[in-house]
């Protein structure tokens, strides 16, 4: 894997570079050949709040994690705990839908020995669980905005007014909000 590390607030030095290519390298296991696509990693302290982002773009799927904690190792330790699930979850589920054409399983490793009982329960509890249906009333992005927070929700699905095509509207984690458009 190649990695992009970069620091926000922070310098990054040699031991925490260190660090977090020995525990990014631990993913290495759950794929049949070795990563050619770049790692990037945002190291960030945000109101003494160390945070560590993690992106990984593959071939159909794109991995992200996010974690903050007090201590930066303990974020990159809880980062990568969180990407193992996540390649652990999108494994079973390829090797569910593709175990007789052999399509996208093979950019897993077919025994890697990792996933257990708990990942398989967390699987089988996947589904919808209730459906809303609405009607998008046309409006701006301060309007849907302004809808958000009377619902009391983080994201807001609404039609834009001006380029009559379905957006969203949602919350970031720094508190501003970001708009969704469809490409």
């Amino acid at each position: 894997m190649k990695y992009n590390i970069r620091g926000q607030h922070i310098l990054v030095t040699d031991a925490l570079r260190e660090h977090v290519e020995k525990k990014l390298s631990r993913l290495e296991r759950y794929f049949e050949a070795p990563l050619t696509s770049e790692v990037n990693v945002t190291l960030a302290v945000t109101k003494n709040r160390q945070g560590v982002e993690v992106t990984i773009p593959l071939r159909g799927v794109m991995l992200r994690a996010e974690e903050k904690h007090d201590d930066m190792y303990a974020a990159v330790d809880l980062v990568v705990d969180k990407l193992e699930r996540q390649i652990r979850k999108h494994k079973t589920k390829v090797n569910r839908k593709f175990r007789t054409d052999g399509g996208l399983k093979t950019l897993f490793r077919e025994d890697s020995g990792a996933v257990s009982v708990l990942e398989e329960e967390e699987e089988l509890d996947v589904g919808v669980v209730r459906t809303k249906r609405h009607t998008l009333k046309p409006m701006d992005v301060e309007e849907a905005i302004l809808q958000m927070n009377m619902v009391g929700h983080s994201f807001y699905v609404f039609a834009n007014a001006e380029t009559k095509e379905v957006n969203v509207v949602y919350r970031r984690n720094d508190g501003k909000y970001g708009l969704i458009e469809q490409a």
